[in-house]
C-alpha cells in the first residue's frame, strides 16, 4: 500500500455516521450524518457547523448540489426529498409513495433532481417546486441505488440486485446494461467527461467501467472482499473509490494503475468521497470523522 498524506477530522460522535460527501457551490463540503438527521459543513477554514433537519430517523443519505445552488438530499428512512441552503434553511419533500426508500440522488441536464426508489423500484424526478413524477423499472426488485448524470444527457443507475447498470432518458425511456459478473451488485456509479461511467462492483469486489460504445470493463482489486463502495472522480479523470470492506480508499487510473491508501483508524468505515476545493479527497467515515487524503 502507499502511505500519503492523511488527516482525520472528527466531526459527529461516533454514531452519528458520515455517509456522502460533495463539495458545495459555497467552496465548502457538506456531508451527511446517516444516523443523526442532521447535515454538516465544513469550510476551507475549518468551521464546522451541524444543521438538525428536525426528525434524528430521518436518514439523511445522499447529496448534490443542485441547480438552484441548493443542497438537495435523500432522506432514506423518512422516505422523502430534503432541501438546504447554503444558508441552512431546509425543506422536506415527501413521496407519493409509502416505504419507497429513495437513496441515490443526482442534478439532471433538466434542472430537476433524479433519484433512485430502492424499495418502489423506480427512478423519481423532482423539480425546484417539489412536483415528484415516478418512473417504473423494467426489472423488479432490481433495488436501483445510486445514480449520475452521463455526458450524453441521459441518468445513469445501479440495479444492485439485478447485476445491472440502468439508463434513463429525461422523457423516461429506459435501458439496461447487464453485467458480465454474477453478484457484482453495483452501488456507486459516476460519469467522467468521455462519456464513460464507472461503478463499484460491492459483491464482486471490483471496479467497472462502461464506455460510451456500451463496453465494460471490469478491473478486479486485490482483496475480493474489499467490498467497493462510493466512487468519484477528480480533476485528472482518476477514479477513487471507498472500500468499506477493507478500510482502505482506493484510485484507478483508465488504464488500470492502481493505488490503494489505507485508512489510519480501524475499522473507520469510508462510505462517500469527493474532491474538495482544496484539491484533496476527502472521505466520509461513519466512526464521526471526515478524512483528507493527499496523495
Amino acid at each position: 500500500m502507499t502511505t500519503p498524506d492523511i488527516r482525520e477530522l472528527p466531526v459527529a460522535g461516533p454514531d452519528s455516521g458520515p455517509y456522502a460527501i460533495v463539495s458545495g457551490p459555497d467552496g465548502a463540503l457538506w456531508f451527511t450524518l446517516v444516523h443523526a438527521g442532521r447535515i454538516g459543513r465544513l469550510d476551507p477554514a475549518g468551521t464546522l457547523t451541524l444543521h438538525d433537519l428536525g426528525d434524528p430517523g430521518c436518514g439523511p443519505t445522499v447529496l448534490v448540489t443542485g441547480p438552484d445552488d441548493a443542497l438537495w438530499f435523500t432522506e432514506y428512512k423518512a422516505h422523502r426529498i430534503g432541501r438546504i441552503t447554503v444558508a441552512g434553511a431546509v425543506t422536506h419533500f415527501d413521496l407519493p409513495t409509502a416505504g419507497s426508500g429513495p437513496f441515490g440522488i443526482t442534478a439532471g441536464p433538466d434542472g430537476a433532481l433524479w433519484f433512485t426508489e430502492t424499495a418502489a423500484n423506480r427512478i423519481g424526478r423532482i423539480d425546484p417546486a417539489g412536483r415528484v413524477t415516478g418512473f417504473a423499472l423494467p426489472i423488479a426488485d432490481a433495488f436501483p441505488s445510486a445514480i449520475t448524470t452521463g455526458a450524453d444527457g441521459a441518468l445513469w443507475f445501479t440495479l444492485n440486485a439485478a447485476d445491472a447498470i440502468g439508463r434513463i432518458t429525461t422523457s423516461g425511456e429506459v435501458s439496461i446494461h447487464a453485467l458480465p459478473t454474477k453478484g457484482a451488485a453495483p452501488v456507486g456509479i459516476t460519469a467522467g467527461p468521455d462519456g464513460a461511467l464507472w461503478f463499484t462492483e460491492i459483491g464482486a469486489g471490483a471496479i467497472g467501467r462502461l464506455d460510451p460504445t456500451g463496453e465494460i470493463t471490469e478491473f478486479p482489486l486485490p482483496d475480493p472482499q474489499s467490498r467497493p463502495h462510493a466512487v468519484a472522480l477528480d480533476t485528472d479523470g482518476k477514479c477513487w473509490f471507498t472500500e468499506w470492506g477493507a478500510n482502505r480508499v482506493g484510485r484507478l487510473a483508465v488504464e488500470g494503475t492502481l493505488t490503494e491508501y489505507d485508512l489510519p483508524t480501524p475499522a473507520a468505515e469510508p462510505h462517500g468521497l469527493a474532491q474538495g476545493a482544496d484539491g484533496a479527497i476527502w472521505v466520509a467515515l461513519e466512526i464521526g470523522a471526515l478524512a483528507r487524503i493527499t496523495p
